[in-house]
């Protein structure tokens, strides 16, 4: 369940709304295309948008469309540690296989504080739980001290490091032995070289049979076609990220005839300039003619 290329997949919306048939087909995409696992109600899945219905929603849909054909790792992150067991409690209801939770954002928690978030929430729920560690996003950073301290409690089953650091990435596989995923596509292959077991993954979700052949060829000890597929993809990385995600992901889907473009405010659609550094990046790599 926690190997391999995982999608952070997008929510489409239209006029508001979640967008079912959108969705549907993105996720029949995703599987069609190789990735191990599907993330709903990440922070690509712009979950801080949602009111807790639609993210109840967006998850039992997703299992629902999924069909036990692919693992579903529900997103059931908050800086509240009774809504995010709440959420996660939900997840594990609907039949969701493990749920990816964000370090607490905005509150700025003491590494203490961030511990017993994750350790109640683990015990509490009873279900394998993602540490996701993605510092600018949050506010605070989850030390590998507090991190090695996690992996010894049950039901933490993973790491997404999303902290772009390799160092700290080293220090965290040195002190513990639970699953790291990449957290940040353009580290997918370094975080495998230093012993990770895959990524969760933006680009996946305009590019899912490259990044799973990438994610496999790493895993496989293939190096050499691993290294041709990072640097061949690295530009469109680094794109998907020219405004904040997922600002041009959506663009690209769009772009590809996936799904609309609709992002929620406080997002707004991507800019002009933004949009023509993407289209020629998507361009090299062949996701548009």
């Amino acid at each position: 369940m926690l190997k391999g290329s995982i999608v952070a997949i997008i929510t489409p919306w239209k006029d508001g709304k979640l967008d079912r048939d959108a969705l549907a087909n993105l996720i029949e995409f995703q599987i069609e295309n190789g990735t191990s696992a599907i993330v709903p109600c990440g922070t690509t899945g712009e979950s801080a948008t949602m009111t807790h219905q639609e993210h109840r929603d967006v998850i039992q849909f997703t299992i629902e469309q999924v069909n036990k054909r692919v693992a579903v790792i529900a997103g059931t992150g908050s800086n509240a540690t009774a809504e995010a067991l709440d959420l996660t409690l939900h997840a594990k209801k609907a039949g969701a296989d493990g749920a990816l939770l964000i370090s607490p954002y905005y509150n700025k928690p003491t590494q203490e504080g961030i511990y017993q978030h994750y350790k109640y929430i683990a015990r509490e729920a009873q279900f394998p739980l993602v540490v996701y560690n993605c510092p600018g996003r949050t506010g605070s950073k989850i030390d590998p001290d507090t991190i090695a301290r996690l992996s010894k409690v049950p039901n933490i089953a993973a790491l997404k490091d999303a902290v772009g650091d390799i160092d700290h990435t080293s220090e965290v596989v040195s002190k513990c032995d639970i699953p790291v995923l990449s957290g940040n596509d353009s580290m997918n292959l370094p975080i495998i070289g230093l012993g990770g077991k895959g990524a969760i993954s933006v680009l996946a979700n305009i590019a899912p049979r490259a990044t799973a052949n990438l994610v496999g060829a790493a895993l496989s000890g293939e190096w050499s076609k691993a290294l041709d597929l990072h640097k061949k993809y690295l530009r469109i990385c680094q794109a998907l990220f020219v405004e904040s995600n997922p600002i041009p992901v959506k663009a690209a889907a769009e772009m590809m005839g996936l799904c609309g473009p609709e992002v929620r405010m406080p997002l707004v659609p991507i800019t002009d300039g933004a949009r023509e550094k993407l289209r020629v990046a998507m361009k090299e790599v062949g996701l548009l003619k």
